[in-house]
């Protein structure tokens, strides 16, 4: 099988890489570090990169912008892809703001470019779209919640599992991050329903693991970590710490990927997260941590929350294990945080020795 990995140096996208190559398919990685155009040096893909280039065997990269239609005309013309994982994105909910253009250019344009791409060249390919809840944009935090000792949760029960797909994507506030990726996720579904190309769409929680460059904009758990360890400060945003996110480790959602790979619905969409039992508080993240780690983190407290921010966001994954039974989460989060400190702990000795 040959194989396409956008952002095949982020996070979702180095672990689709590793995965699919140790099973002996032929990997292409498109990722051009757009992640430190955005985000600066501390979101530099370069180290991952490198990485993948020492451990895979049949991988190959190409430093494309998937805003650039005729490279990847070139690389679509070139070869004939039986599965493309779609990775690649301007990823954070607070940046978007300060670069709505290139946020929609990267997100929205980019995505119906490769889709495009794989209707040309390859329409028999499965197409596997990384989503977000922020398509939701606030309207899960019209759900009844109860404030605890250290989060919120759901009032009623029948809401237990978390927000399913049913949940409305539009009349809300999204942020602009949010919007350009409900474009892409609506163009998506479209070309899987309307062309009946097997295209899924995976609307993902906080999706998270080891080779997670996390900055303060992204990658919440992995930015958490690396500030209790070096020291720095960290400022926690409005709902008095207690806002509860659910949390999926990279290797759980490529699995995913596989089964939906296995046997494609076209146009379907898909919560994909930790769900109930990965689901965790700021304020029980830090406490978690520090216990990890045996350091205090230095954190400070902003009153005002983050613009269209989730106060209690689960993802509901009932359909998605109906639809694939084979699946389930493999990773806890605790085993999650223990892998992610001591990856960390693993870069600070390697930057020390240089």
């Amino acid at each position: 099988m040959k194989v396409l990995v956008t952002g095949s140096s982020g996070l979702i996208g180095s672990e689709a890489v590793e995965h699919f190559d140790r099973q002996g398919h032929q990997v292409f990685g498109v990722d051009n570090n757009m992640r430190r155009v955005f985000f600066g040096a501390a979101g530099d893909t370069l180290w991952n990169l490198e990485r993948l280039k020492n451990t895979a065997k049949q991988f190959t990269h190409a430093a494309i912008d998937i805003r650039d239609r005729a490279a990847l005309e070139e690389l679509f013309c070139a070869q004939r892809f039986d599965l493309i994982v779609h990775c690649a994105a301007q990823p954070s909910h607070d940046k978007a703001q300060e670069i709505p253009l290139l946020d929609f250019e990267v997100n929205a344009l980019g995505t119906v470019n490769l889709l495009e791409m794989t209707r040309q060249h390859c329409p028999e390919a499965v197409f596997v779209f990384l989503s977000t809840n922020k398509v939701y944009g606030d309207a899960p935090n019209e759900i009844p919640t109860k404030e605890l000792e250290t989060r919120y949760d759901y009032a009623r029960a029948e809401d237990y599992d978390g927000i399913g797909e049913t949940c409305r994507i539009d009349r809300t506030l999204h942020s602009l991050f949010g919007a350009s990726k409900a474009a892409a996720d609506l163009v998506a579904q479209e070309y899987g329903r309307y062309f009946n190309m097997k295209v899924g769409v995976f609307r993902g929680g906080c999706l998270t693991g080891p080779s997670h460059s996390g900055v303060e904009l992204h990658g919440f758990l992995s930015y958490l970590v690396k500030v209790t360890l070096s020291g720095g400060r960290y400022n926690v945003y409005g709902y008095k710490g207690k806002q509860v996110r659910d949390n999926i480790h990279s290797h759980d959602v490529v699995r995913a990927i596989e089964e939906f790979a296995a046997n494609p619905r076209p146009g379907e969409v898909y919560n994909m997260g930790g769900g109930r039992s990965n689901s965790i508080s700021m304020l029980e993240a830090i406490a978690r941590i520090e216990q990890l780690t045996g350091r205090k983190l230095d954190w400070h407290y902003v009153e005002e929350a983050r613009k269209g921010d989730h106060i209690c966001y689960i993802s509901n994954l009932r359909k998605f294990q109906t639809h694939y039974p084979k699946w389930k989460i493999t990773r806890s989060l605790d085993a999650i945080l223990e892998e992610m400190v001591a990856a960390h702990r693993k870069q600070q000795l390697h930057s020390a020795s240089k």
